[in-house]
C-alpha cells in the first residue's frame, strides 16, 4: 500500500510538474496557506531570514526520519535567523497533524491538502526541501533524505544566514 501512494504522489508531482513551472535555485519563492494552527501564513512574511521550506508527508519514511531532527535544530537555526517551514502534503490534514503530535514537533507546519503548494514547487521525490535567502530567492533544492544529511542542512543554513 506504502508504495502506491509513494506511486501515486509520484505521478501528480510528476503531472504538475509537467502543468506549472518548477520552482529552481536562481527564483524567487512565495506561497500563501493555512498552518497546523489554523493560522494564515506567507513565506514572504519571513523575508530577511534564511528560511529551509521542506515538503513531507505522513507516509513518506524519509519524512519520518527528517521533521523530528529538523525540529531538533530548529532552535538553535532560529537563534541565528533561519527558519524552517514544513509543508505537509497528506490528503488528509488529521494525518499530518497525528504525526506532529506524536512526535511533539513545534515547527512551523503548513497545510497543503489541495497540493497548490506542492504544485508550484514541483519536488522531484519526498521528502523535498528548498534553500530559500533572505531576499526569497531559492538558492538549493534537496531531494530525499538520509540520515546525517542535517549537518550538511545546518552548515548550508547557517552560512547563508551570515
Amino acid at each position: 500500500m506504502r508504495h502506491t501512494l509513494s506511486f501515486v504522489l509520484a505521478f501528480v508531482l510528476a503531472l504538475a510538474a509537467t502543468a506549472r513551472a518548477e520552482i529552481r535555485p536562481g527564483q524567487p519563492a512565495d506561497f500563501e496557506g493555512t498552518t497546523l494552527a489554523g493560522t494564515p501564513f506567507k513565506l514572504s512574511s519571513l523575508r530577511g531570514k534564511v528560511v529551509l521550506v521542506d515538503f513531507w508527508a505522513s507516509w513518506c519514511e524519509p519524512c519520518q526520519q527528517e521533521l523530528p531532527l529538523l525540529d531538533k535544530l530548529a532552535p538553535k537555526l532560529r537563534a541565528r535567523g533561519v527558519e524552517i517551514v514544513a509543508v505537509d502534503v497528506d490528503d488528509n490534514k488529521d494525518k499530518g497533524a497525528a504525526f506532529v503530535r506524536a512526535h511533539d514537533l513545534g515547527l512551523t507546519v503548513v497545510l497543503d491538502s489541495d497540493k497548490k503548494i506542492v504544485g508550484t514547487f514541483a519536488p522531484a521525490k519526498m521528502p523535498s526541501s528548498f534553500v530559500v535567502d533572505k531576499q526569497g530567492i531559492v538558492r538549493a533544492v534537496h531531494g530525499g533524505f538520509q540520515p546525517g544529511d542535517e549537518a550538511r542542512i545546518e552548515s548550508e543554513l547557517t552560512g547563508l544566514a551570515r
